[in-house]
């Protein structure tokens, strides 16, 4: 299906400016709302509607009111900082509860066909007893900002059972890729990235062996397209319509540093930091449900990290 209106919370982000931009390559007409608190004006797309908006605006209907509705609403707009969470619980509440339930609510009252919302596999499920870790696992999130995701699936599945709107929450592994910020709210790999063109030292917390799913932000984008139109189970449990995105393979910190100096060429020294709270000690998920669907991620870790790198070298350069 082409051709549809598609609002894109946090499109100005990492992540949300690709899905931004894959949607225009398919001949959607594509609206963008973000407040640019971490989104920048250099990820946004040509041909999208931009508006400068929170998502906890109420302003945000009139946003739906412009479009007319929107086909498809896909939801990256987040806090998604664990330590900023653990820190200050009500922050994380505004954007993730009060703040989705704004877009959910507009959702709901101008008829959108289906609504992505962006989980984190990464940090609902706790510490798992089972790895790679299937949707159906125990919910056991260990900061607050696990504890909001999770509580927006719930609020999801009421949408879907009462209201009728169809949604597909897809639970991310550790997304890396061009576009990610080393000095905002980076993950290890662009800030990894960073320290390498720099020659500093990487700085591990804790011993460096716990382990993430690291999965490039081009093959998540596929993703998010895939579920945009696929059909969709009836919503009976909270994990019937949740998808894991990610590729399966564990990679500790110690070793994506070594991955990432092997992928350049070039290396630095290490430095280690005490281990953060509210931090996972091992996450990886298992995605058969994406894959039966026909997803499977295609770009290696090796692969992914040296387009990072490369990106995140080009634009410092021209800085």
């Amino acid at each position: 299906m082409s051709g549809r209106t598609v609002l894109v919370t946090g499109g100005a982000g990492f992540i949300g400016s690709h899905v931004a931009e894959a949607h225009l390559d398919r001949g959607d007409r594509v609206w963008i709302v973000d407040d640019l608190s971490t989104g920048k004006r250099e990820n946004l797309p040509a041909g999208a509607e931009f508006v400068h908006l929170s998502i906890n605006d109420p302003g945000l209907e009139d946003v739906f009111r412009a479009a007319g509705g929107f086909d498809l609403v896909n939801h990256h707009a987040a806090q998604i900082d664990v330590r900023v969470s653990v820190a200050d619980p009500r922050r994380d509440a505004r954007t993730n509860i009060d703040g989705f339930l704004n877009v959910a609510e507009c959702a709901r009252r101008w008829g959108t066909r289906r609504l992505i919302f962006v989980s984190s596999g990464g940090v609902v499920y706790g510490e798992p007893a089972v790895r790679p870790t299937p949707e159906g696992e125990p919910k056991l999130p260990r900061s607050p900002y696990g504890v909001s995701k999770l509580a927006a699936e719930q609020y999801l599945c009421y949408y879907a059972t009462v209201h009728g709107l169809e949604y597909a929450a897809v639970r991310y592994s550790n997304v890396y890729g061009p576009r990610q910020d080393p000095h905002g709210e980076a993950g290890v790999v662009a800030i990894f990235c960073s320290r390498l063109l720099a020659a500093m030292p990487f700085t591990i917390f804790g011993d460096g062996e716990q382990t993430r799913d690291y999965v490039f932000v081009g093959d998540v984008v596929a993703a998010n397209v895939l579920l945009a139109d696929a059909p969709l189970a009836a919503p009976a449990t909270l994990d019937a319509r949740a998808y894991n995105v990610g590729t399966g393979v564990e990679t500790s910190v110690n070793g994506l540093a070594d991955a990432l100096m092997r992928a350049k060429s070039r290396s630095v020294v290490r430095q280690h930091a005490p281990a953060r709270p509210g931090e996972l000690d091992h996450s990886c998920l298992d995605a058969r449900k994406l894959r039966a669907l026909g997803w499977a991620p295609a770009v290696t870790l090796e692969q992914g990290l040296a387009a990072t790198y490369d990106f995140i070298a080009a634009k410092e350069t021209r800085a």
